[in-house]
């Protein structure tokens, strides 16, 4: 299964370097963080991935 959020659909890495001290860069990913939740749909419970992000705004909202 993919590695998505199933509420947003956020799943690709965004790109980025390494900097060392000495100012070698490397290649790195930064993936979002997708976290197995049980979340409620209308009266029922889901159990869902759903990102770091959505998490807190479903919180907020209530």
């Amino acid at each position: 299964m993919a590695h998505r959020c199933a509420l947003c659909g956020k799943a690709r890495p965004q790109f980025g370097n390494n900097v060392s001290f000495s100012q070698r860069h490397t290649k790195r990913r930064w993936k979002p963080n997708i976290q197995h939740v049980t979340i409620r749909r209308g009266d029922r419970l889901v159990r869902a991935k759903v990102c770091t992000r959505c998490l807190r705004t479903l919180a907020k909202a209530g």
